[in-house]
């Protein structure tokens, strides 16, 4: 405010002064809303497309499963996901880039039984299956499927395990790669019968190589082998579960086909990557359990036999605590079994 000694002339001085004052200060207060509309703006998020990666080949039940889920995801997040395959190593390559991807929400991340239990326990990681992931959601869980090519003389799992017993070292038993969830199935399966056979790793599914008779069986999920089995290109001998699916009652489980206790069954989950902000996790759960609340979701995946979660275990902190307790109740077994690769 300026300050002079004749009154009239002054107050009008005074009085441009305030307004000037005013002007700036009205011209700065604009300014600094559009600071904040513009920095409001830019947190919107996702305002791009994400990308998920599955560490397994294109095909195989990671695959088929993460499809369904970005197309239904889609609608909540106002973003396409982009699925990224990347196959080999029973996993570890796909697992490592989600591991080290940048924590920005732009990155979710496939993973299952082998790639976040089995792996951690039967391979030097250069990532931490517990550390260096954020939890966002369960999805669903099938059994593990004995399966044989069409052409295998045995009609059931009793007379499947004589026939390994007669033929000791000259079948074959495809699985994704040495640790993985098939490769260890077939290891307590040989403990439990005590049969010996060969075991051949693929980089993505063995089940092309199964339908063509040139491996004898697998030990894989049934949501991968179920198709196959209705269109009776394979044979289905048991379902390493407690209970039969629904999707297939007339497939005996072990207890009842005469292989009791022998139940291992494959999980499947998204992650993120550490540190990835907290209202990006809410957004990935949230359009997760939208999907899986879906009815098409949830008939497709009855028809692949896959059984989703229950609501009060689709949130992330649900998923630490299933993962924790999975660790606890396999490491021990895999470790005694010997399966560690350098």
């Amino acid at each position: 405010m300026l300050w002079t000694k004749h009154s009239g002339r002054d107050s009008v001085c005074v009085t441009r002064a305030r307004g000037h004052a005013a002007t700036v200060s009205s011209a700065a207060a604009f300014a600094a809303t559009l600071a904040s509309l513009g920095g409001a703006a830019t947190q919107i998020y996702p305002s791009r497309p994400i990308t998920m990666i599955v560490p397994f080949s294109v095909g195989g039940p990671g695959d088929t499963l993460t499809r369904i889920m970005a197309e239904h995801m889609r609608a909540s997040l106002g973003q396409p996901i982009i699925i990224d395959n990347v196959g080999g190593a029973a996993g570890r390559i796909g697992t490592g880039r989600i591991a080290r991807a940048a924590p920005d929400g732009y990155t979710l991340g496939y993973g299952s039984f082998s790639t976040h239990v089995v792996n951690g326990a039967a391979y030097a990681l250069n990532y931490d299956v517990l550390k260096d992931f954020e939890p966002v959601s369960l999805i669903a869980h099938a059994p593990q499927m004995i399966v044989a090519r069409q052409t295998m003389p045995a009609n059931d799992l009793k007379e499947l395990i004589g026939w390994l017993k007669a033929n000791p070292d000259k079948a074959s038993q495809g699985t994704t790669g040495v640790g993985a969830t098939s490769h260890l199935a077939g290891i307590l399966f040989q403990r439990q019968t005590s049969t010996r056979f060969q075991f051949v790793p693929y980089r993505g599914t063995a089940m092309p190589d199964l339908v063509a008779g040139n491996i004898d069986l697998m030990i894989d999920q049934s949501s991968n082998a179920l198709p196959q089995v209705r269109t009776d290109t394979i044979k289905a001998y048991a379902l390493a579960g407690k209970s039969r699916l629904a999707a297939a009652p007339d497939i005996p489980t072990v207890d009842e086909a005469g292989l009791p206790g022998f139940h291992i069954s494959n999980w499947y989950a998204f992650w993120a990557p550490k540190t990835t902000p907290k209202d990006a996790i809410v957004k990935l759960n949230t359009a997760t359990v939208e999907a899986l609340a879906d009815s098409t979701v949830r008939r497709r995946f009855a028809d692949l036999g896959l059984e989703i979660f229950p609501r009060d275990q689709q949130s992330p902190d649900a998923l630490a605590a299933f993962h924790r307790a999975e660790i606890e109740r396999w490491w021990p077994i895999i470790k005694a079994a010997g399966i560690k690769v350098e």
